[in-house]
């Protein structure tokens, strides 16, 4: 048996997120069944995170266990074959140790968050970015974006379906970058809640309208009260695009 590493790319458009679904189509589930058309073997594929349906990601990172003895750059090859026309590719595959876990062994995830800024409807963008139609303000974001930093208890910006046992994480980075009438918010952290950094971005772009001001997201942060948030980001600009590990 072989573990290997995979680096993922995918579009969240189709599928109803990660994890394998009764009734809905999710990447884990697509990856799976590439997987058994390849080995023949029925496999669990473990992964760094969760995305939620219409999330992308650029550069998750999962595992898998195989019996057959397959080199990892044929084995990637192989599933990506099977993959098609399905928006999900193997970018990188590699041989780790039995004991290394996409997930359990993960000390940081990172995400972007894309917003475009236009009046116009998104064309090819139409589900990869959130379509704000007025101006945000860059500065005010980054200002609030600011006083999330550090370890608090994130219950306003938790899912009311997230279970885990605490709200209180580390939040590591939450950059806001304006780029003409784009702006990426990049976070970071060990771990997050269920719809921690869309609920982080929704309340920054009511800053960057001047709907709210930095200290109301402080006062949203200290409540600790889900009913203070105050607009959670649709899924469509959110990216999973990275994970780090030990060397």
């Amino acid at each position: 048996m072989t573990r290997f590493a995979l680096t993922v790319e995918y579009d969240g458009r189709p599928f109803a997120g990660w994890q394998r679904q009764t009734h809905s189509p999710s990447v884990q589930a697509a990856i799976e069944a590439a997987i058994l058309a390849v080995t023949g073997e029925t496999v669990a594929v473990h992964a760094a995170g969760r995305t939620d349906a219409g999330v992308h990601a650029t550069a998750m990172r999962a595992h898998v266990d195989v019996a057959k003895p397959l080199t990892a750059f044929r084995l990637a090859a192989a599933i990506n074959a099977k993959l098609a026309p399905a928006p999900v590719a193997i970018l990188e595959c590699v041989e780790v140790p039995e004991d290394w876990h996409a997930r359990f062994s993960c000390l940081g995830r990172h995400y972007e968050y894309r917003i475009v800024m236009r009046r116009a409807p998104l064309t090819w963008e139409r589900g990869l970015a959130w379509r704000v139609p007025v101006a945000l303000d860059a500065e005010a974001m980054a200002a609030a974006a600011a006083r999330l930093i550090g370890r608090h208890d994130f219950t306003t910006f938790r899912s009311a379906h997230c279970q885990a046992d605490s709200a209180l994480r580390t939040l590591d980075r939450l950059d806001v970058v304006a780029s003409g009438d784009r702006i990426s918010v990049f976070a970071s952290a060990r771990s997050f809640l269920h719809h921690q950094v869309r609920s982080m971005v929704g309340c920054l772009a009511l800053v960057g309208q001047g709907k709210w001001t930095p200290d109301d997201m402080a006062a949203a942060l200290a409540a600790q009260d889900r009913t203070r948030l105050g607009l959670n980001a649709p899924p469509d600009g959110l990216f999973f695009i990275g994970a780090e590990y030990p060397d």
